[in-house]
């Protein structure tokens, strides 16, 4: 099957989503991650829109990248003006990378509407930007922006565009539907014939999420002939997002044969959307294909028992192909083969039958009578079974802590939280303040901890849920308390069960650093 070129745009479409500001470091570090995973092109920012992207190219000519090729992307030049005075194109010269992006308009009712200007001063202008471009040396993508769009309209008009591109010497042309509203069938057809229009060019496919099609839409595009795929990691993107690369690499490798990114390297995909995530301050998509904590998560007793016995049952590839991992969910609907499972991944010896099995099956229908419920919180199930069977030792023990809540809030401040730990024979008493209770105890344990456990500072909380368990009870009701946290490379849920909502938060919170130490200690035990 043919090698696809994988072309990332998460630093720049990415950058246009609702809540995303890379900082510089944050782009360096992106740009490393999609490097070691193999990506062929990345497209990094427009140096002639804001000073950040000049300061990000700069830099970023220092990195030594093994498999990427940067990329500075912008506009032709401007109507009316010659391309060799117009600053937007001379600030991607500037940028220094070896190959350099260029969109322009194939819609004629975008030239005529957007751009008020005539065809043939649009054509110029895409002819004109390329052949400058080429004359220093560099490597040219043409993106046809509104491309499908165009073509339903007028035909003849958009394929001018891509010949005029293709004649001034643009290395590849991509095709765009910069709208994400055509259907996998238009996108097959209409690739089909750009790629028997012009059989000698490299032909991208450029979609936009806006009908969910976007993925569906970039694949039809490979089966037409396209041989370059535009995307970025999670789908990040402006309005509904971009074609998501994380689901388009395995599906073109894993499923259709395609070469995309190096073999090795599809098992640190999950890590990188994981950690581009991380980076980008965003709540990682739990449900995303592939690289999602719910992708391989199994429920239903009937499900569980085919997966125990065959995965191919329900599994569609190896989740471990793609650096991702089976979930066995515990639930109402889960068994005692379900049950077992999750208890065999901390101590395989151990059979339905065992003792020990029974006792921690015992405790916890006893802790599920209380409220618990571990289905969503499977890091503080796994510390419940390694305490029964006497294999975890806590890192620290509370001795105690007192919450002070004040009102009004001033500068985002409302408490204090005055907390005593022991860590063997050291007590350590320190205070920190917050935005309400939970956030100032968890601040707190931190500032304790982080000294002797340095790791600590890894963890970030990115979701917080309460749910009351017994509202007849009004005030006084009891209340189960949901906490994910993640270190950038990994995520975890944890739970706490109690009548105070702020006991509740302090056992979650302290779930969630003991699972992170835990784990740390038992990847250096490994290595």
């Amino acid at each position: 099957m043919a090698r696809i070129s994988i072309y990332d745009s998460t630093l720049r479409d990415g950058a246009q989503a609702q809540g995303i500001s890379y900082s510089v470091e944050d782009k360096l570090k992106i740009v490393e991650r999609l490097d070691a995973l193999g990506i062929r092109y990345i497209e990094a920012g427009n140096p002639g829109s804001n000073p950040k992207d000049l300061d990000f190219f700069a830099r970023a000519g220092a990195l030594e990248l093994k498999h990427a090729r940067l990329i500075a992307f912008g506009a032709t030049r401007k109507v009316g003006i010659a391309v060799e005075k117009d600053a937007n194109v001379q600030s991607l010269l500037q940028a220094g990378t070896a190959a350099i992006a260029i969109f322009g308009k194939s819609w004629d009712y975008q030239v005529a509407e957007i751009l008020r200007t005539t065809p043939a001063e649009n054509l110029a202008m895409i002819g004109d930007t390329i052949r400058h471009l080429k004359q220093h040396g560099k490597e040219v993508v043409f993106d046809a922006e509104h491309f499908f769009d165009g073509y339903k309209a007028n035909a003849d008009y958009a394929l001018q565009t891509l010949a005029a591109a293709i004649d001034a010497g643009a290395d590849s042309i991509v095709l765009c539907d910069t709208n994400g509203g055509s259907f996998p069938e238009e996108i097959f057809d209409i690739t089909r014939k750009v790629c028997a229009r012009f059989p000698n060019a490299v032909v991208g496919i450029h979609c936009h999420n806006d009908s969910e099609m976007a993925v569906a839409n970039s694949i039809r595009a490979v089966q037409a002939g396209a041989t370059q795929v535009q995307g970025t990691i999670n789908g990040l993107g402006e309005r509904c997002g971009n074609a998501n690369l994380c689901s388009i690499i395995p599906n073109l490798q894993l499923k259709l044969g395609h070469e995309c990114i190096p073999a090795d390297a599809m098992r640190h995909l999950t890590s990188t959307a994981r950690a581009i995530s991380e980076i980008a301050n965003v709540v990682h998509n739990e449900k995303a294909p592939y690289v999602g904590g719910h992708a391989f998560a199994h429920k239903g007793g009937m499900h569980i028992d085919a997966v125990v016995k065959n995965p191919v049952s329900y599994e569609h590839v190896d989740p471990e192909a793609v650096g991702n991992s089976r979930r066995v969910l515990m639930s109402e609907v889960a068994g005692r083969s379900t049950l077992l499972a999750r208890i065999n991944a901390v101590d395989p010896t151990l059979s339905k039958d065992s003792p020990e099995t029974r006792r921690i099956m015992d405790k916890l229908k006893e802790l599920e009578h209380e409220g618990y419920q571990f289905e969503a919180a499977e890091s503080s199930f796994e510390l419940v079974v390694r305490k029964m069977l006497g294999r975890y030792t806590p890192f620290f023990e509370l001795v105690e802590f007192k919450v002070i809540v004040s009102e009004p809030t001033v500068n985002e401040v409302n408490s204090s939280v005055i907390i005593k730990v022991r860590v063997g024979d050291q007590e350590v008493l320190t205070v920190a303040e917050g935005d309400g209770p939970v956030n100032a105890l968890d601040r707190a344990a931190r500032k304790a901890l982080e000294r002797l456990y340095p790791a600590l500072g890894e963890i970030r909380l990115t979701d917080y849920k309460v749910r009351v368990l017994d509202s007849d009870k009004a005030s006084a009701a009891k209340v189960r308390v949901l906490i994910e946290s993640t270190d950038g490379r990994e995520s975890w849920t944890t739970i706490g069960v109690s009548t105070d909502i702020i006991n509740a938060s302090w056992q979650a919170l302290v779930d969630a650093m003991e699972y992170k130490l835990m784990r740390d200690q038992e990847a250096k035990r490994v290595a």
